[in-house]
């Protein structure tokens, strides 16, 4: 796709996991579904227990472009990512959470730089331009710039919000990563195995409007100690190679072997 611009057709995958969002779901859906390049919105239920379930299947019989997975056992959120990417089409995919925090009406700020041939992934990043931002947790801030810190330090990025949920890929890049983590391991070990790739990393300012625990929103102190563990475990302990099932090209490989066939033509 170098140097393609897809801004004419639909191309858009987007991977949303939801657990116990009944309250939520379909407000946030109906937001993705004004995006006029959406391809596909993949709903991934993480067994919930409230009427997600239902909700989430009246969505999909609305409108074909909205698909309905349940996992069988409840197994956290990068297990319903995994199950997402697989089933997705687009030459771009996004991650959108269930809930309101995140703004889909920003989801074409995050994937332009992929849509316009610039960026292999882009991070819209809460703390890069500050937008409008709820004002929450200090020690979650803490965390995040943290876990952020450490992780550049390993991957050599300078990223500024790894830990947000809006991730666009290439759809060739996520969907041959092998996933590994577990509960929110993925936002760590899917920056580390992209740094591996030497790709075009891109960032966008984006909006955030967080949660409250009394409004719903889940991850915890052990979240934050397990992603040290996994800074450490997908930087240092895990090579490109078993990254991927099949390493993808980056534009920029692309392009070099674009140039050279032209040369030898």
């Amino acid at each position: 796709m170098s140097g393609t611009n897809l801004s004419n057709r639909p191309y858009l995958s987007v991977v949303m996991p939801a657990y116990n969002e009944e309250a939520t779901l379909k407000q946030i859906v109906d937001k993705v579904l004004e995006l006029d390049f959406l391809l596909e919105l993949i709903i991934v239920d993480d067994c919930s227990k409230d009427r997600t379930p239902e909700i989430a299947q009246a969505l999909t019989n609305a409108d074909e472009r909205v698909r309905y997975v349940r996992q069988s056992v409840n197994s956290g959120k990068t297990e319903a990512l995994k199950t997402g990417f697989s089933l997705t089409k687009g030459t771009v995919v996004i991650v959108q959470d269930a809930d309101l925090e995140y703004d889909p009406s920003e989801i074409s700020d995050v994937v332009m730089p992929i849509a316009e041939g610039h960026a292999d992934v882009v991070y819209g990043s809460r703390f890069m331009v500050k937008k409008a931002a709820r004002v929450l947790y200090f020690y979650h801030y803490l965390a995040n710039k943290g876990l952020t810190f450490l992780s550049n330090c390993l991957t050599n990025l300078n990223m500024s919000d790894v830990e947000t949920c809006y991730k666009a890929f290439r759809g060739e890049i996520i969907r041959n990563m092998t996933i590994t983590s577990s509960g929110f391991g993925f936002e760590i070990e899917v920056t580390a195995k992209v740094a591996k790739l030497k790709c075009a990393v891109y960032e966008v300012p984006i909006s955030y409007y967080g949660r409250t625990y009394e409004e719903g929103k889940k991850i915890g102190f052990k979240d934050g100690v397990a992603a040290l563990f996994y800074i450490l475990k997908y930087n240092w302990l895990t090579d490109l190679k078993s990254s991927y099932r099949e390493i993808p090209k980056s534009l920029l490989q692309e392009k070099n072997e674009s140039l050279a066939l032209e040369t030898n033509e």
